[in-house]
């Protein structure tokens, strides 16, 4: 059973940056996806990032320049750097991953464990 905690979340002010972590634990071997996906109020969740266990990445246009998706593969921690933030951004962040083995995309319904999310909140 994989478990991931994030963490990091906060409010700042537009333009501001703020850097989220999710620490996995229960399943850190062989090929796998990890990602962050947020949910803004009244909105249906989105993919933000996902990163494969080879570190390829994959980033929704909406936060192409402004985001970075990385891990740290001896910690097994997973970061969102997230700089130039905009009040659109404000959402409830979550931190997922998918040990199928499947090319690693930002597509909700591909993830099958997720954390219990973190807020983040952009004001201008």
């Amino acid at each position: 059973q994989v478990r991931l905690v994030e963490s990091g979340g906060g409010s700042v002010q537009a333009g501001g940056s703020l850097r989220l972590s999710c620490q996995p634990s229960g399943y850190t071997y062989g090929r796998y996806c990890m990602g962050w996906f947020r949910q803004a109020p009244g909105k249906e969740r989105e993919g933000v990032a996902a990163i494969d266990s080879d570190g390829t990445t994959n980033y929704v246009d909406s936060v192409k320049g402004r985001f970075t998706i990385s891990k740290d593969n001896a910690k097994g921690t997973l970061y969102l750097q997230m700089n130039s933030l905009k009040p659109e951004d404000t959402a409830m962040y979550y931190c997922a991953a998918d040990v199928r083995g499947l090319r690693c995309t930002v597509v909700v319904e591909q993830y099958n464990y997720w954390g219990q999310g973190t807020q983040v909140t952009v004001s201008s």
